[in-house]
């Protein structure tokens, strides 16, 4: 009997964001902003979350689910603070994985490094806020041992 050679399928990895990502990112942002039925960034946003990601400055840290050189799915995280706990927080703003690439496990990936960085961080916790209507991403929360906050509505005030 002939050995079959198998072909290894590439494994998705959890990185940090490159500039050389970036293009493929604001593709994926986009996709979530026509997910949440939302308005994507403009020429303009877009050089401003390049420069907050990359620039001098950092305001924010990305990371990206690779599979080999395609990017499936980002990640938007930063550190925020409670005042209660007197520890950071790791606050995740975006999560987004591509719609043909959902229930592969990239969300748990994502996680898992998420609660690593968290850790290393010295944080508390991690905190981030879903849409009411997005029942798939709420049932994941829920597998994973998230819980909702009960008694608090997040408000917002645009500028």
């Amino acid at each position: 009997m002939a050995k079959t050679k198998k072909t290894k399928e590439p494994k998705i990895k959890i990185k940090k964001a490159k500039k050389a990502d970036f293009d493929k990112i604001i593709d994926l942002v986009k996709e979530l902003a026509a997910f949440e039925k939302l308005e994507g960034p403009d020429d303009i946003a877009t050089r401003r979350l390049f420069k907050d990601t990359f620039g001098k400055k950092k305001l924010i840290n990305m990371l990206v689910a690779k599979e080999g050189k395609d990017i499936l799915g980002y990640a938007i995280y930063f550190e925020s603070y409670s005042s209660f706990l007197a520890k950071k927080t790791l606050f995740l703003e975006d999560i987004f994985i591509t719609q043909s690439r959902r229930n592969t496990g990239i969300g748990k990936l994502f996680f898992d490094r998420l609660i690593e960085i968290a850790n290393d961080m010295g944080c508390g916790r991690v905190e981030w806020a879903v849409l009411d209507w997005n029942i798939d991403a709420i049932a994941f929360y829920n597998k994973i041992g998230a819980t909702p906050l009960s008694n608090w509505e997040y408000y917002r005030l645009t500028l």
